[in-house]
């Protein structure tokens, strides 16, 4: 990638429009008619599919990919969709390499899986294209459900309890829904304003009333929900973010990777956004891995990611680390932050200590590195904010800050469900949002119901 000329420190425009176009479009093209042909032909179409059983969703994948090899993408869509309302955008983002791919045959035998994220892709957008609907609402049963939260989680939800003719209003504190779909994702990674358009195809089922800019704790409370509702569903994922711990990040140009991320999302002239020369980005996620490689994008000279443990624990998978070094990205292991070295109330530097592992645990060596750095983000992880649960008059049970829930997402409170990142027990996916979504809008539905009817 050319980088052209170097502003100092933390300043827009490093490059050209051109430049900034080519370095944010589609990481992966989608397949054409033919390539799409082409790759389903290579699909065993194994029974007892491994890779259907290594979707948190169960798609029925070789079904999937058998109906695009047999020319039937519109059937194909509706095969992922009977199990994934939002399998356009998992298509996209999905880690597949650890997931159906990883475990894909062809991977095992030949090294080289079925690409089933972009066979996926092929069939969804063609029926979004075609705005092919494949659901009717059942008769309106005259229940009410309120979802807390606009994304994957609360999108399934609502659109399964939607399917069944109940009323479902998605109270969302940002001004746009989609959640993490909308904020929190690699702009490389879902352009066009793909988010927005799978929302609009996803509420199109009728039922779904989306009131933008409500935050639970603060326009209303969970008791509210309870007392108006007949159901309450909480998906408001996680709005916190975890802290350094080292002397003096409250710096200028220390920044959390998520709001730099979401702010990159929104951003209609990329040349507007400011990005430092020397970046470092301390964390070994997906979320570190997105700061890093957009910093490079937007032009930065040298990106550094930090991570306190070795490559073999790092959360954002090989693709993901193969990825930011392809993009010139250095990443560095065994190092945690101690001081951010600020001048003039600004970030010049930051100074590491180098880890290492003392039977099962973490310690410090006592060694330490400093890096040059005008600019640094936090990608250490997130947080969930139990605050906002307070007016509920009787608190929810967590477990390990997160709410805790049993096999059908019930919550510590009747007639309370939750899914997604602010559960225990979540791995923070997208894909595993949606599919708790959707077991828990069957769970109302049962508990909603009797013999069968609403």
């Amino acid at each position: 990638m050319a980088t052209g000329h170097f502003k100092q420190g933390i300043a827009g425009g490093r490059l050209s429009p051109e430049q900034y176009a080519d370095n944010f479009s589609d990481l992966h093209p989608p397949l054409d008619h033919h390539e799409a042909l082409v790759e389903s032909d290579r699909c065993y179409f194994c029974y007892d599919a491994p890779c259907m059983n290594a979707c948190p969703t169960s798609i029925d994948i070789p079904l999937f990919i058998r109906q695009i090899s047999t020319g039937n993408p519109i059937g194909s869509a509706k095969t992922i969709f009977d199990q994934n309302i939002l399998g356009g955008m998992c298509a996209r983002v999905c880690p597949t390499e650890t997931l159906c791919e990883e475990v894909c045959v062809r991977e095992v035998a030949e090294g080289k899986p079925v690409q089933i994220g972009r066979l996926q892709r092929y069939a969804t957008d063609v029926a979004m294209a075609e705005n092919k609907q494949f659901y009717r609402r059942a008769a309106p049963t005259g229940k009410t459900i309120a979802v807390v939260g606009a994304g994957p989680a609360g999108l399934a939800a609502a659109h399964r309890l939607a399917r069944h003719g109940h009323e479902v209003t998605i109270l969302e504190a940002r001004p746009k829904a989609g959640g993490l779909n909308e904020y929190g994702i690699a702009a490389y990674k879902s352009i066009d304003n793909f988010a927005q358009a799978e929302v609009d195809y996803v509420t199109s089922i009728g039922g779904i009333d989306i009131q933008n800019g409500k935050a639970l704790g603060r326009d209303y409370q969970l008791s509210d929900l309870t007392r108006n509702y007949d159901a309450v569903f909480l998906g408001m994922g996680l709005g916190g973010v975890n802290a350094l711990r080292a002397d003096g990040e409250d710096a200028q140009g220390v920044t959390n990777a998520v709001e730099f991320i979401a702010e990159l999302r929104q951003a209609s002239d990329l040349a507007s956004l400011p990005v430092g020369r020397r970046v470092v980005v301390i964390g070994g996620g997906m979320t570190a891995i997105d700061a890093a490689v957009q910093s490079k994008l937007l032009g930065a000279e040298e990106v550094t990611i930090c991570y306190r443990r070795g490559q073999e624990h790092m959360n954002a998978s090989e693709f993901e680390q193969d990825l930011a070094a392809a993009n010139g990205v250095i990443i560095r292991h065994w190092l945690q932050p101690k001081r951010v070295i600020a001048e003039g109330g600004k970030v010049s530097g930051i100074e590491l200590e180098y880890t290492a592992m003392q039977g099962d645990k973490l310690v410090g060596t006592g060694e330490r590195l400093t890096l040059t750095a005008d600019q640094v983000f936090k990608a250490i992880g997130q947080s969930f904010v139990p605050a906002a649960l307070n007016g509920s008059g009787a608190l929810l049970a967590l477990e390990a800050g997160r709410i805790k829930v049993d096999a059908e997402g019930r919550t510590s409170l009747p007639n309370v469900w939750a899914g997604g990142d602010c559960i225990y027990g979540g791995d923070d996916l997208t894909v595993s949002a949606v599919a708790q979504g959707r077991d828990a809008a069957e769970s109302i539905q049962r508990a909603l119901t009797s013999n069968g009817r609403a």
